[in-house]
């Protein structure tokens, strides 16, 4: 379900974007499911159609939806979702990286942290 907050400064467009990529991810939505249509949404969420027209627009660039033409817009299979996400993730990893980088944190001390986690080990 998607909630939108109407306070907030973020768009509504990025609200509703971000809500879909979670559920995608969270398999809320199933590859090649097909999403409501823009005016069914807009409509269910009571928003211009625009903001939902950019929603699936972004969500299209993103990799996490496609569309077909006269059908409508389905999620993309989860190889390309976990693809995008797996991308985002990196990215995230890598600014991290950096500025412990730049707080001193050894390449060893790094490496060392992946080892541990990646090992499921919860005591550091």
């Amino acid at each position: 379900m998607i909630q939108l907050n109407y306070k907030e400064a973020r768009p509504l467009y990025e609200q509703i974007k971000e809500s879909i990529r979670k559920m995608v991810i969270s398999n809320a939505f199933l590859a090649d499911e097909k999403l409501p249509s823009v005016r069914e949404m807009a409509s269910q969420l009571a928003v211009n159609p625009n903001a939902i027209e950019r929603a699936y627009q972004e969500l299209e660039q993103d990799g996490y939806v496609y569309r077909r033409k006269d059908e409508g817009t389905f999620v993309a299979k989860e190889n390309r979702v976990n693809e995008m996400r797996r991308r985002e993730l990196m990215q995230k990893f890598d600014l991290v990286v950096r500025e412990l980088s730049e707080l001193s944190v050894s390449s060893n001390e790094l490496a060392e942290r992946v080892e541990v986690i990646t090992k499921g080990d919860k005591t550091f």
